[in-house]
């Protein structure tokens, strides 16, 4: 059997016994055992780094790699077959952001690369580890084809990504192929997190080997040294001055990328007497925890406030109006601001995903993987000092926080209960009905969060239920298969609240998900529309005074409205839908997550829904 074979999965969902044997993990298909070529020892180097999977869409410049991972590997490392690059870094991203380990992605030399472009700056402003791998070349020019080997070739092709990768290389000998890639994969590694390019010359991949190249040091060169502390006097300082605080506020972003800050934050909230407000780009804090107050006007009362792994400070703490682009501080004038984290370690002369420079009080330079845990141990001892007013002053503000939670939440409630009847259906009742499924399976929700709706509606009791929001349109889908591909096998329902516009980016995902068995739920978030931007051609309207009725203009996503249902069972998923009766959501969703956990395979619901 070929992989070009018309031979179906059964009635139960199986693959005949033919395409499993074909398909089997570590089945050596080569007439070798030993290095032959070139990318045999490159793939050697890739299962010493432990690269479980790689996702690529096929090019003739790294057909030798391709070759040697398929026959040589023996699919050691599984082939993650893609319809475009991006998509295939997205993936790779959304696997990183789950599990916190990279794989590899490979790109068509030049070409390749600049299709996957995108996708690997997205990576770069999300801090996630993924290994781009690119065929280049052959750098001798009397080895390449005749125009097309030059049209496709680059004299520094890194130079296409250097402005948005940690680091780039494409090593020059067999022999260096080691510890290029055992650097890379370091780089990639160390925090703050990001991608790395490596290119591999065609030759190289192609010219037979002529000796032993030795890996025997591959472990300890690929070794990830250990991360960055923080000051101990700095620490102190901080720790002070966050519990002298008598209304104090912490705001994280990316701590929660190691799944231990989850719970770090809960006790230091729990010992300190601390708000939480979430920015979400990582699940850092249990939504419906008390002392969870997103959404409330906390920070405007706060005396201090604690960022917390935090690239952007202005966004959580700047009012901002749409229309004029002007912006306000939520914070009161002589709040104490305090800062640990990365701070200035990486950051890009090019991108300025940094944002505005905020002045800060204290900035505590260090991985609050390391730090955060330190910094609960010196505030206990410092909370355990206090004297009974002062206990008794840090418990009302506990309980103020408290009744600010309970106020958020039961606004929530008031609102979506206003709308639980509307046509198209309101999003909150959309979010509302998903949850009524999902909170029956150990869940994990993908990247979107329907306009935010189900940081409102569901319970994020866990570090690995969200591995953060996504990155705007474009981004949806394919993190979504990634973070499907690393749940693969768990029994984890796998959930993606899919806008229609991201999905008509990339509607070749899709396959991927099919021909991989994902065991991935799609609700669709389908409001017909880009509507984020006609939201903004709406207000303009309103500044200017030109027709609103004209801001669809450029922004529906109807006449013909896609039948994404219809689209998904082209690629072999089950699908139901549109759905426009609220009524009907929930039992659609039910048998779309019983489909996907009975036989590990996609389901899609369409429901189409109001804008936000």
């Amino acid at each position: 059997m070929t992989e070009n074979s018309t031979e179906k999965p059964d009635a139960s969902g199986k693959h005949p016994a033919s395409y499993e044997k074909h398909h089997a993990r570590g089945a050596n298909m080569a007439p070798y055992d030993k290095p032959a070529w070139g990318s045999d020892v490159m793939v050697d180097v890739l299962r010493g780094l432990d690269l479980r999977y790689v996702a690529l869409n096929p090019g003739s410049s790294f057909r030798g790699l391709h070759d040697s991972l398929v026959n040589y590997g023996g699919d050691d490392i599984e082939m993650i077959e893609c319809p475009h690059e991006k998509i295939a870094v997205a993936l790779a991203h959304g696997y990183a952001k789950a599990t916190g380990k990279p794989m590899g992605v490979i790109l068509h030399d030049l070409v390749g690369l600049l299709q996957g472009t995108m996708g690997v700056y997205y990576s770069y402003i999300d801090r996630t580890p993924v290994l781009v791998l690119g065929g280049s070349g052959p750098g001798e020019h009397d080895r390449r084809r005749p125009n097309i080997d030059w049209i496709h070739a680059a004299n520094v092709q890194g130079e296409a990504v250097r402005a948005y990768t940690k680091w780039d290389h494409e090593p020059r000998s067999l022999a260096s192929v080691q510890t290029v890639l055992a650097r890379a994969y370091r780089i990639a590694m160390e925090e703050p997190r990001g991608p790395v390019y490596v290119a591999l010359d065609a030759g190289l991949q192609e010219s037979p080997i002529e000796e032993p190249v030795p890996l025997d040091d591959l472990p300890r060169l690929a070794a990830v040294p250990s991360p960055l502390a923080p000051e101990p006097a700095a620490l102190r300082d901080l720790a002070q001055r966050l519990c002298a605080a008598r209304r104090p506020v912490i705001v994280p972003s990316y701590a929660g990328r190691d799944p231990q800050s989850f719970h770090t934050l809960v006790e230091l909230a729990e010992t300190v007497g601390i708000g939480v407000v979430e920015t979400h780009w990582r699940l850092n804090f249990p939504n419906r925890h008390p002392l969870n107050v997103t959404g409330s006007t906390v920070l405007e009362d706060a005396d201090c406030v604690l960022f917390v792994d935090v690239k952007d400070m202005g966004k959580p703490i700047q009012k901002l109006d749409s229309v004029t682009r002007r912006i306000t501080s939520r914070l009161a004038p002589g709040t104490t601001v305090l800062d640990i984290g990365f701070n200035d370690v990486g950051i890009s002369s090019w991108s300025e995903d940094y944002a505005e420079l905020l002045p800060t009080d204290l900035q505590v330079t260090a991985d609050t993987a390391v730090a955060l845990p330190l910094l609960l141990e010196e505030c206990r001892r410092l909370v355990a000092e206090d004297d009974e007013p002062r206990a008794a002053e840090r418990q009302a503000w506990r309980d103020d926080l408290r009744r600010r939670h309970d106020e958020v939440w039961a606004g929530w409630r008031a609102k979506a209960a206003a709308k639980r009847d509307e046509v198209p259906v309101a999003t909150s009742r959309l979010a509302e009905e998903v949850w009524a499924v999902v909170q029956e399976h150990d869940w994990v929700l993908t990247a979107g969060t329907a306009a935010e709706w189900a940081l409102r509606t569901w319970d994020f009791d866990a570090p690995y239920r969200h591995p953060g929001r996504q990155l705007g349109t474009a981004t949806q889908i394919g993190i979504s298969l990634g973070v499907a591909l690393a749940h693969k096998g768990s029994g984890k329902l796998v959930v993606d609240l899919q806008p229609d516009g991201d999905l008509m980016f990339d509607a070749g995902a899709l396959w991927v998900a099919s021909r991989y068995e994902l065991p991935l739920l799609v609700v669709m978030f389908n409001n017909r529309a880009y509507y984020n931007d006609w939201e903004h051609q709406e207000r303009l309207a309103r500044q200017r005074g030109t027709p609103v009725a004209r801001a669809h203009i450029g922004m529906a996503i109807d006449t013909p409205a896609p039948d994404f249902a219809a689209l998904a069972k082209s690629f072999g998923w089950w699908a139901e839908g549109p759905i426009e009766n609220p009524e009907d959501i929930q039992a659609a969703v039910r048998r779309a997550a019983e489909h996907v956990q009975r036989t590990g395979t996609p389901a899609l619901v369409d429901v189409i829904c109001q804008p936000k």
